[in-house]
């Protein structure tokens, strides 16, 4: 059973998924009111699911790959994927978002997560009368799959959802078979937006959910959540793998820029060139590409290990 696990992961074999969402269809018509109540504790009545604005990148796939990705009217800029979303009005950033931006575009229902903000913008959009549901935002994959609920609720796509989440647990579950056997990389997770503007992912964070999902070990474990990268903090966790996302490198020059950052060229990852990159929406968003992305990233991890495992049978 152990090599038919190997052997499934290693050649890409194909896992248990939802059918291609179509994505030009009609949107999910409501049989009647729906009334959820968000992440926020606030109740929400939708009776129209014909224009909805996402305010959020995982909302939007998420809605995508329920087969309405036609109702949205717009979204922000965070969602990127699939890539006709950007066809379609940008609102900027969910966290400093414009209420009359929003408004503009008359939606239906507005669906998006907690953080949406500043700090006004829900109550002038629930004040104008739209409908707002809001979302956690997931750091567990638990987190994730009552987000998924949630959207697919909302949109009279309940049967949907259930499809995805069990689809999302099937490849998870084959990415732990093919793993649990082998040693654990201790992987730093890197999160830059400027050289000026460099973290690290300590524990509770999305980051290192993703990272034991992948069947390793956040190298980081003194603290919760982010906090500034320093030499110290570096070296002490002497990372075997530094873990980042594409735009977060490029926007620190690349492999040389992150050589010059405090502690990295001493690390055992740096000295072995172990720096693997990943498409940020899809590794941290939870979304329905997430367990793709936790394949991915245990391939890049453990792939020699797996290929070498194999030979050796």
């Amino acid at each position: 059973m152990r090599s038919l696990a190997l052997a499934a992961f290693l050649i890409g074999f194909a896992l248990p998924s939802m059918a291609q969402a179509d994505l030009s269809g009609p949107a999910a018509a409501l049989s009647g009111p729906v009334v959820l109540v968000g992440a926020d504790g606030v109740e929400t009545t939708i009776h129209d699911a014909s224009r909805i604005v996402a305010m959020g990148g995982s909302i939007t796939e998420i809605l995508y790959a329920l087969g309405v990705g036609n109702a949205i009217v717009g979204a922000d800029i965070s969602s990127n994927h699939p890539p006709e979303i950007k066809t379609k009005p940008r609102l900027g950033f969910f966290r400093t978002a414009s209420s009359e931006g929003i408004l503009s575009l008359n939606p239906s229902v507005v669906i998006g997560s907690v953080g949406l903000g500043p700090p006004g913008v829900p109550q002038q959009l629930r004040s104008a009368g739209v409908p707002l549901l809001l979302s956690e935002e997931a750091k567990t994959i638990e987190q994730a799959f009552e987000r998924i609920l949630l959207v697919g609720d909302a949109v009279s796509r309940s049967a949907g959802a259930l499809e995805m989440i069990d689809a999302i647990r099937a490849s998870l579950e084959q990415t732990r078979a093919a793993t649990e056997d082998l040693q654990a990389p201790r992987v730093l997770f890197i999160y830059a937006r400027g050289a000026g503007s460099v973290q690290v992912a300590g524990a509770n964070t999305a980051a290192e959910t993703t990272i034991e999902l992948a069947g390793a070990t956040n190298a980081i474990t003194g603290f919760n959540e982010y906090r500034p990268l320093t030499a110290e903090a570096v070296v002490t966790a002497a990372p075997d793998v530094i873990l980042m996302p594409e735009r977060g490198l490029e926007s620190i020059g690349g492999i040389e820029g992150l050589m010059a950052l405090p502690g990295i060229a001493l690390t055992p990852a740096a000295q072995n060139g172990r720096i693997i990159t990943v498409d940020d929406s899809k590794l941290l968003g939870f979304g329905p590409r997430f367990a793709d992305a936790v394949a991915e990233l245990a391939k890049g991890l453990f792939g020699a290990e797996l290929l070498k495992a194999e030979a050796g049978r």
